[in-house]
């Protein structure tokens, strides 16, 4: 059997990253990877906001093993995951390497940790044909180690004007460490569609102008209370609230990654 490389392994991870707060960017992560686990994709979502996990929360898990165990090396990744449904990889179900909310130890991780963390990261891919990070709001070393790898980063924002900043300094400081970068734009809780796509013009003119450099446009999702309302339960959308406007977008994303385009 040829061995995998490397660089395929990378590919399979899918960063999920904002500079802001307070945009969904976990429900957006739990979606997706519940999308994607419901087109048969294998399917792993590490929650990577470390000292302040939620996933967990939103996805009403009480997981008995979660990467405060892999961090001090009583456990492998493979031996701390929890599978999310009702059968491994049925339909819908997916993997959840689950954070360790409230450890502010975890969130001060030395940067050796963190990219033994991201090396371990990248090994485990073989298993899955995605590996989604959803990261913590912002720029500290965390994000910044953890996001850099072959793979699609999602930049989510919302139209609120301070989201735009503190993306925009996420994208700079990601394009400044590896210009490779695949770097999308995702507009989230966006009224209507012609308000995402000013907010996405928005950030594309700034970092056209300041970085030469335009990150594509992945995917609209429009605002949705239906969303608030799937969190509150602690229900997938698509299992409380099939129809919605907010699915659609998630629908964008996927058939990004089911059929990925080379980046402009």
């Amino acid at each position: 059997m040829t061995p995998i490389s490397k660089d395929h392994l990378e590919r399979k991870l899918i960063t999920v990253a904002s500079g802001k707060g307070g945009v969904g960017k976990t429900w957006l992560s739990t979606t997706l990877a519940h999308v994607l686990a419901r087109s048969g994709r294998r399917v792993l979502l590490f929650d990577g906001d470390l000292g302040l996990a939620n996933v967990d929360i939103q996805l009403g898990l009480t997981p008995e093993r979660d990467i405060g165990d892999v961090i001090n090396g009583t456990r492998s990744i493979a031996e701390s995951i929890t599978v999310y449904g009702e059968e491994d990889f049925g339909r819908g179900c997916y993997h959840v390497l689950a954070g360790k909310s409230g450890s502010g130890a975890l969130g001060n991780l030395t940067r050796e940790t963190l990219l033994s963390l991201r090396a371990g990261l990248i090994a485990i891919a073989a298993d899955y044909d995605h590996v989604i990070l959803d990261l913590a709001a912002g720029i500290d070393p965390s994000v910044t180690i953890l996001s850099r790898h072959k793979g699609l980063i999602l930049t989510v924002m919302s139209p609120d004007p301070t989201s735009l900043t503190d993306a925009y300094a996420f994208i700079k400081l990601t394009v400044q460490r590896a210009p490779e970068a695949d770097i999308r734009v995702v507009v989230n809780q966006a009224t209507n569609k012609r308000e995402g796509e000013r907010t996405y013009e928005a950030i594309r003119k700034v970092c056209q102008t300041f970085l030469k450099t335009n990150p594509p446009l992945a995917a609209i999702v429009r605002f949705d209370t239906k969303v608030r309302d799937a969190i509150r339960h602690q229900v997938p959308l698509l299992v409380r609230h099939p129809q919605t406007d907010a699915a659609n977008g998630i629908d964008e994303i996927v058939r990004l990654l089911v059929s990925p385009t080379p980046a402009q």
